[in-house]
C-alpha cells in the first residue's frame, strides 16, 4: 500500500464522506444520485442554446464567436450539480469534488464520442489574487488536472494570466458580466500555445463572456482553436 492510499485510508476512516444528496456515507456522490444527473448527449450553442455543428456562427442565432467548440456536461438547472459546484467552490469548500466534477465532464465527452486532437492543451480559467488568496485554489485548475491525467493532456496555468481584478460574475447580470471581463486577461509564455488547439476549462459558464475574453486574447497570441470545456452551463 502506497503512501497515498494509506493517507486516504486513515482520512475516509477518522473523516467520512456523505453523499451529498442522500447522505449515504462512501463518496460525495453514490452511484444512485448520479443517476439523477442528466449528462448532456449533444453539443449546444452557448448563447441560444440550441443544437450547434458549427460554433463559429450558429446557424440559428447567427452569433459569432471566438471558440471554436463548446462542451458542458449538465444544465446548471439541475439542482444537484448546483449544490455540487456551491459546496465546491464556497466555505467550507470541498476541494475533493474536484474528481467528481471532472468525471461529470468525461462521461460527456464520452458521450459525444469526441476525441481530442493533436496539439492539444488545457487552460484552466484563472481567478483574481484576492480570490485565489480567498478560496486557497483555483476550482478550474483542480477540475483541469484530473482531466490532464485522465487524457494525458499537458496543462498550463502560467498562460492566462487575469489582470485586473473584477467582481464574481454570479454576482452580475448579463450585459455586467461582459463589461466585467473585458479586458480582464493577458497572455505570457505565447510560446506554449503558439498554434495548439486550447480547451479552456471553467466549473460554469452562464453567458460565456468569459470564455469569449479569454479566446479572444488567446487567438491574438497565436492558439489556432479555441474550445470552451466546462462542468454546467446556467
Amino acid at each position: 500500500m502506497n503512501f497515498l492510499k494509506i493517507k486516504n485510508f486513515f482520512l475516509d476512516l477518522f473523516f467520512p464522506k456523505f453523499c451529498l444528496n442522500c447522505q449515504r456515507e462512501g463518496s460525495y456522490l453514490c452511484l444512485d444520485c448520479q443517476g439523477l444527473l442528466e449528462i448532456q448527449k449533444e453539443n449546444f450553442c452557448p448563447v441560444c442554446q440550441k443544437r450547434a455543428l458549427n460554433f463559429k456562427t450558429c446557424r440559428n442565432c447567427q452569433r459569432k464567436t471566438n471558440l471554436n467548440g463548446f462542451f458542458f456536461a449538465l444544465n446548471y438547472e439541475n439542482p444537484l450539480i448546483k449544490k455540487l459546484i456551491h459546496k465546491f467552490k464556497y466555505d467550507p469548500f470541498i476541494k475533493d469534488l474536484a474528481e467528481i466534477l471532472a468525471d461529470l465532464i468525461i462521461s460527456h465527452l464520452t458521450l459525444v464520442e469526441f476525441k481530442f486532437p493533436e496539439n492539444s492543451i488545457f487552460l484552466p480559467i484563472p481567478l483574481t489574487k484576492r480570490r485565489l488568496k480567498w478560496r486557497g485554489f483555483n476550482q478550474a485548475e483542480e477540475i483541469g488536472k484530473y482531466l490532464s491525467s485522465y487524457y494525458q493532456i499537458p496543462i498550463f496555468n502560467d498562460v492566462l494570466v487575469r489582470k485586473k481584478f473584477n467582481l464574481p460574475q454570479a454576482e452580475l447580470s448579463g450585459k455586467e458580466r461582459i463589461e466585467n471581463v473585458k479586458n480582464a486577461f493577458s497572455c505570457q509564455n505565447q510560446e506554449k500555445i503558439w498554434r495548439k488547439k486550447v480547451f479552456l476549462i471553467d466549473d460554469l459558464s452562464t453567458t460565456g463572456a468569459t470564455l469569449e475574453e479569454a479566446a479572444k486574447i488567446l487567438k491574438e497570441n497565436g492558439a489556432r482553436e479555441i474550445f470552451g470545456l466546462v462542468v454546467a452551463k446556467g
